[in-house]
């Protein structure tokens, strides 16, 4: 009788352990299937999204630069760019185009009107050097993506010969721009320079 117990009660502990870890390989193929979705739909939007130039973009929602207004943005050759997708923006990058490097927003403000007033003179291409110096994203992975599709864009300009941003003095700008492949040019007393190689 006793090993009859004994046989019932180490089936019974079989039996549990199967059920455990079949419960288990459920868990880590649904975990998986999960995953692998979430990877499917970033990379869908990532493929069909575009660079598009904008005419406003709500300043409120820049975490790097709120003050600088829509006539800032758009004035004196400065330009707005979003990614979009399905008719809706993941990520915004504004800009300023010079012919030197700017320390501080105001510098850069001086720098886009002098290069705007002597492409009037020419060939009405502004600047030789694009400075970026806001962007967001509004979903994640955008930011990155901006930085590719603006890197192309310039990569294809006739003018455009540097790429450099105008950020704030903060880590996670920093490690931003680190991360996405741009070089430390410069830190200066309110500003620091990246530059993406073109």
């Amino acid at each position: 009788m006793k090993k009859i117990k004994r046989k019932l009660k180490v089936l019974k502990e079989r039996t549990v352990k199967n059920k455990i870890n079949i419960i288990k390989r459920k868990i880590q193929v649904l975990k998986r299937w999960q995953i692998k979705k979430k990877i499917d739909t970033f990379f869908s939007w990532v493929e069909g999204a575009k660079l598009v130039e904008l005419k406003f973009c709500e300043v409120k929602d820049d975490p790097v630069r709120p003050e600088l207004d829509i006539v800032f943005r758009r004035s004196y050759g400065r330009k707005i760019y979003g990614v979009e997708y399905n008719k809706e923006i993941y990520a915004i990058m504004c800009f300023g185009f010079t012919n030197e490097v700017p320390k501080t927003v105001k510098e850069l403000d001086l720098m886009t009107r002098d290069a705007y007033l002597k492409s009037a003179l020419r060939d009405q291409k502004i600047g030789q050097i694009a400075i970026a110096y806001t962007v967001w994203s509004k979903k994640r992975g955008g930011g990155k993506l901006i930085v590719k599709e603006v890197f192309k864009m310039i990569k294809k300009s006739n003018h455009l010969n540097r790429l450099i941003t105008l950020s704030p003095l903060t880590e996670m700008a920093r490690n931003f721009h680190l991360n996405n492949g741009a070089t430390e040019l410069q830190i200066n007393e309110e500003t620091q320079n990246f530059e993406y190689k073109i």
